[in-house]
């Protein structure tokens, strides 16, 4: 699962890979079209593990990295169940001047926001390594080789900050331990490669 193929991957609610995902220099290019919603999750499921991969955002482009993303026909966006990685250009999206911080790339979406100066710039790549660990419960998450945070991932201190957020009173969000990793269609261009997941035993 290194970005060079889609052996491991498909639509979300599919089971095919949506048009819109092309494989372009050792890279998952995502172009948007005028359908929408053309999100892609991994076929395995996952509960813990770690996530490393390199990301490619669009001047102006908007993107995110999904996980314990859980697939039912009600939810029709992986948005809805599976936390969110922000892959934004900070310097000219809208969403990096809102919310306190928290819809800038790097963020954990409307709860944690990472520091501007450990993102590189749209047209760049920047490296992210996301851990999710549920016998630890702790997720940390590293930017371009440096860490910029440890969250809970279930219980009491999980659903306060899910209470604060704009996913309180969300039927499914966050509530699922193991799912899917998912990769964001949000109308712009993206690229992804160098993708590896390590399950944690």
């Amino acid at each position: 699962m290194d970005g060079t193929s889609f052996d491991n991957w498909r639509g979300y609610g599919l089971e095919e890979m949506h048009s819109g995902w092309i494989l372009k220099n050792g890279s998952m290019a995502f172009t948007p079209s005028e359908v929408g919603g053309e999100n892609i999750i991994t076929k395995q499921k996952f509960t813990n593990f770690v996530l490393s991969l390199e990301w490619k955002i669009s001047e102006s482009g908007n993107s995110g990295i999904f996980w314990s993303v859980y697939e039912d026909e009600k939810f029709k966006e992986a948005y809805q169940t599976g936390p969110e990685i922000q892959v934004l250009d900070n310097a000219k999206h809208p969403d990096a001047k809102v919310a306190s911080g928290t819809h800038k790339a790097g963020s954990l979406y409307d709860m944690i926001a990472c520091p501007d100066e450990f993102i590189n710039p749209a047209g760049e790549w920047n490296l992210c390594v996301l851990e999710i660990n549920h016998k630890t419960n702790q997720g940390k998450l590293s930017m371009n080789g440096n860490e910029v945070m440890n969250f809970p991932i279930h219980g009491d201190a999980w659903d306060t900050m899910v209470t604060n957020s704009k996913f309180y009173g969300w039927e499914g969000f966050g509530k699922h331990q193991t799912g899917h990793i998912g990769l964001q269609d949000h109308g712009d261009k993206v690229w992804y490669r160098n993708i590896k997941i390590k399950e944690l035993k």
